[in-house]
């Protein structure tokens, strides 16, 4: 057997066609394949990749903290430098109410131990969400998913949770004293890149004070720089009781964080102790990787670049076929007639050496996500390829 067949036999699959395409290496914004072929990477591994691939800064650190160690306890025990170093710098860069960090492997635990820790603090059980949301697919967080659809064959969930409309104020009437916490991303992920309009994300707040519920932002996607701010709710002018943040943090590493302040997170740590725990969360060498990804943002006009770049992908992707483009910073949803466009644009795309990929709750978009080092001459290429698949 060749090794699309190895793969398709061996490894568990998440869709009836994945793309195989066979990965030789990556760097900065290319991906090569087995083959020699080199492709521009516009989805930057969905949102993950903020720096780039193999981003020398990044793989200089954790080469040397492989070299000095790795996993030595589980978290929470042993001051492990690269865990206090980026929980400083987090500090730091956010307001002092997010002035603590609990570092756990991906988006979805920062989510779920988020929920465990409103539900701690405030005595109550219903959670909020919004409808066409995403935070994660393992059983608390597929209770909060915004869709049956990837629900319906794992009930039952969890009880009480319930949700909102996105943008839509007349449903925050559903937020009650009742609620434990509303757990919303600044901008929608899976839906195509949809942002709060008329206020959106200040009239959740207020209503979150009012009756006493914490208010989550998912930034799993939004945080590092991705909306033109260092964090989306910076952007929004809007600040969370809980942060959560994992994909662009790790500089292609595996990490998540949940975010408060230090009295709020004390509740995990006492009656009943060990509130939330992790074996490998804040693994070192993850830990390193984010703190770098994060001072090369500091210390770069990366961030602040962000807003012109987009504006250069706005202006290279007119096209008629192009029905609206959504979103904010460098994560812009191409919205086209139909399905069947979506699926010629990523898979003739491919082709064309360009990655851009779909979205999971609209199949009438295309996702443009790169890394925030992509230069105005890509952009234009980028452009140029997309609105000749166009054409033809």
């Amino acid at each position: 057997m060749d090794n699309k067949e190895l793969f398709l036999k061996h490894q568990g699959q998440t869709t009836p066609y994945p793309l195989c395409m066979e990965v030789s290496k990556a760097s900065g914004l290319y991906i090569t394949d087995t083959s020699g072929k080199k492709y521009l990477d516009l989805v930057a591994g969905v949102s993950a990749c903020a720096i780039g691939h193999c981003h020398p800064r990044i793989v200089k650190a954790v080469q040397e903290q492989a070299a000095s160690y790795m996993h030595v306890m589980v978290y929470g025990e042993f001051i492990q430098s690269p865990q206090l170093q980026l929980a400083k710098k987090l500090a730091s860069v956010l307001p002092d109410s997010l002035n603590s960090s609990y570092f756990v492997n991906s988006g979805t635990e920062a989510i779920e131990g988020a929920m465990k820790l409103a539900k701690r603090s405030t005595g109550r059980s219903e959670m909020i969400s919004c409808e066409l949301s995403y935070h994660g697919s393992t059983q608390g967080t597929l209770s909060i998913m915004g869709t049956e659809q990837y629900k319906q064959k794992y009930r039952p969930l969890l009880p009480d949770c319930n949700r909102i409309v996105y943008n839509d104020i007349s449903s925050l009437r559903l937020i009650t004293s009742k609620t434990a916490a509303v757990i919303i991303e600044p901008v929608q992920g899976a839906s195509g890149f949809r942002t709060p309009e008329n206020n959106y994300l200040q009239e959740v707040r207020k209503r979150c004070t009012e009756v006493g519920a914490l208010l989550i932002f998912d930034e799993i996607q939004t945080c590092y720089g991705r909306t033109g701010r260092l964090f989306g709710f910076q952007t929004y002018d809007v600040v969370p009781d809980i942060l959560c943040i994992a994909k662009g943090m790790g500089g292609g590493m595996p990490i998540g964080a949940f975010i408060c302040s230090t009295a709020l997170m004390s509740k995990l740590k006492d009656n009943p102790k060990l509130g939330h725990i992790t074996t490998f969360g804040g693994h070192p060498i993850s830990c390193i990787a984010a703190l770098e990804t994060l001072n090369e943002l500091c210390e770069t006009s990366l961030v602040e670049d962000v807003k012109s770049k987009e504006q250069l992908f706005r202006e290279v992707l007119k096209h008629p076929k192009i029905k609206e483009i959504r979103g904010i910073g460098l994560m812009l949803a191409i919205e086209l007639e139909c399905a069947e466009e979506t699926i010629k644009l990523v898979e003739r795309g491919m082709e064309k050496g360009i990655i851009t990929f779909f979205f999971l709750f609209t199949d009438t978009a295309v996702r443009i996500s790169p890394p925030l080092t992509i230069t105005e001459d890509e952009i234009r290429t980028a452009g140029k390829i997309i609105c000749e698949l166009l054409d033809n």
